[in-house]
């Protein structure tokens, strides 16, 4: 049984999350705040095996909250919670090592499908020693470390599963559809930005001009591909 710690201060939204993930055979566990929140994220003797983080908090608020769960090595998946059309929120959290996030008001079949997915993509996520790359960036899969240039980029799991999945297309296009049910196992019937915002990351950190990339490249109407010219084998 996975468990599943919320971390809302919404009394009633926080209810409504526990019943229905609870109905689906989670065990789940509640927080009312950020320094609560904090504190079961990091210190229970039986870790959750995934956070739903809301982002407006008493005490700390959820990215202080992200940011210090990452830096003491907590790495279980976390999706973040956010007020709709707060885009800057949702960069901010993914750039903080937010896993995915749903926008309130939200559908509970689509937070379930997600915490669903989020899950049986730790899980099951393949380890392997090869070495990959294009251009300049280096990838370490057994490491899930990357380098460009020789200099360590720090990703978020979610932006490293993209840039692999990418990767190994060997310069196909993917869809978004494709995408966002390859890396973040979600129905093709979820609608989302997921996928734009982290290739919008991913070019931040690993083009040398994001507003004109030369590798991350999008396929007008149809999703992105990498090119992979000088790619490593």
């Amino acid at each position: 049984m996975s468990r599943v710690l919320v971390v809302e201060d919404n009394i009633d939204l926080a209810y409504g999350l526990r019943n229905n993930l609870e109905i689906e055979g989670y065990e789940v566990v509640t927080a009312a705040d950020g320094e609560e929140g904090l504190q079961l994220g990091s210190q229970l003797a039986e870790p959750p095996d995934l956070i739903v983080l809301d982002l407006m908090l008493p005490k700390l608020d959820g990215f202080r909250v992200l940011s210090e769960l990452r830096r003491q090595g907590v790495d279980v998946p976390v999706l973040i919670l956010t007020a709709r059309g707060e885009e800057a929120d949702i960069v901010r959290g993914l750039r903080l090592g937010a896993d995915d996030y749903v926008t309130k008001p939200f559908g509970i079949l689509e937070l379930l499908a997600r915490v669903e997915a989020l899950l049986r993509r730790g899980s099951d996520e393949p380890k392997s020693e090869r070495l990959i790359g294009y251009g300049d960036v280096r990838i370490d899969l057994a490491a899930r470390t990357v380098h460009r240039a020789g200099r360590a980029v720090s990703l978020t799991p979610k932006e490293f599963d993209l840039l692999v999945t990418l990767l190994r297309r060997d310069g196909a296009v993917a869809s978004r559809v494709e995408l966002i049910q390859e890396v973040w196992g979600y129905p093709s019937s979820v609608v989302t930005r997921t996928v734009d915002t982290h290739i919008g990351e991913l070019r931040a950190k690993l083009e040398e001009d994001p507003a004109a990339p030369k590798h991350i490249l999008t396929v007008s109407r149809v999703g992105y591909r990498l090119a992979t010219e000088g790619s490593l084998d």
